[in-house]
């Protein structure tokens, strides 16, 4: 059985951060993920995309953005079950929770704070006859290493960011890139999509709109695709290629977490976002992308704010009628389970004369 005070469930950026502003009030946190490693969606689904709207920094990886979180969590000793998904959720007497995982690990705490993203991921797959012959075989629906496509023919297929982030990226690392949608408009990013232009007016992209893959060629692995345009007169036609990459988006699903008697809205966990960020059940908060309240955005920023209040009214449940005053982390310093101390830099006042 392993114990802690926070058990939280997802080790994305918002549960990561979660540990930080938990281990401020001297709570311990256990995270359990469904991945291998910790970073949710930014690890697992784009580590070499960048993102644009984390304060402090104009442009960072969402790979290291996840190691920068880790890096400032790490002195707070979080535990980890990665590997596992959480399955099951059961309410003692006493109003603590056990959690196991689909492998039968048992976790105890009196707080449970759900921080799983968007849930799990299913790719949303073209209807191609015999695509899953060629799945790992060619056929990608995500792209975790850019550098596997190094000097090879690139088929990627869809209209949204994604696809025309992926082509602009691997437009410097494959030997050749065609983008193919089905429509002649985007639904992406207007900066995207003037990017992906240039790129093919400069012969580093090529561009084929309104078409569909509508097949994929090769015995065993992936040699080509067929592609169906449909411009003036339908025709098909043949690309060679190494690698096929469908982006046509993920549909997530809650899993075992829609059985667990919380109130779920539209594929997402409510919250009572007045106060804490609580679900239904006492003791039990969702934080991040899996839950909604009027106003609602899905941004890591949001997520990282939610944490916070989370982990205030964590601290008080934890310890009722105990008295918390808010210190600045700049006045304050940081003290680490570990007896040590990050002391914050002296004030500095100058005299006007």
């Amino acid at each position: 059985m392993i114990k802690t005070d926070i058990l939280i469930i997802g080790a994305g950026p918002t549960g990561l951060f979660a540990v930080f502003e938990a281990g401020l009030l001297k709570m311990k946190c256990h995270l359990i993920d469904a991945l291998p490693q910790p970073g949710g969606q930014c690890s697992e689904l784009y580590p070499k995309k960048p993102i644009y709207d984390i304060p402090g920094f104009p442009e960072i990886l969402a790979d290291d953005l996840t190691k920068n979180l880790m890096e400032q969590c790490k002195q707070f000793e979080p535990g980890f079950t990665l590997g596992e998904r959480a399955d099951t959720l059961e309410k003692l007497e006493d109003g603590t929770f056990i959690v196991t995982t689909n492998k039968g690990t048992k976790h105890h705490a009196p707080i449970v704070a759900i921080a799983g993203g968007l849930g799990s991921f299913e790719p949303r797959k073209p209807i191609i006859h015999n695509i899953s012959h060629y799945e790992d075989k060619g056929v990608e629906y995500m792209i975790k290493d850019p550098e596997v496509y190094r000097d090879k023919k690139v088929v990627i297929a869809g209209g949204g960011d994604s696809a025309l982030d992926w082509s602009i990226y691997l437009s410097d690392i494959a030997k050749e890139v065609t983008l193919i949608h089905r429509r002649n408009e985007f639904r992406g990013a207007l900066d995207s999509v003037d990017k992906v232009q240039e790129l093919k007016d400069r012969g580093k992209i090529n561009l084929v709109t309104p078409a569909e893959v509508v097949g994929i060629l090769g015995p065993d692995e992936v040699t080509g695709v067929v592609v169906k345009q449909s411009e003036h007169i339908e025709k098909e036609f043949e690309i060679e290629c190494d690698h096929f990459i469908p982006l046509f988006g993920l549909s997530p699903k809650l899993g075992p977490l829609a059985k667990w008697g919380l109130e779920i809205e539209k594929n997402a966990i409510k919250v009572n976002n007045a106060l804490d960020y609580q679900t239904n059940i006492p003791g039990v908060f969702a934080i991040g992308d899996i839950n909604t309240y009027p106003g609602k955005l899905k941004l890591i920023l949001c997520g990282f704010h939610e944490a916070t209040l989370m982990c205030q009214a964590a601290y008080q449940i934890i310890n009722p009628g105990k008295r918390y005053v808010l210190k600045y982390t700049t006045v304050s310093g940081i003290d680490g389970f570990d007896g040590t101390r990050k002391e914050a830099p002296k004030a500095v006042v100058k005299k006007i004369e």
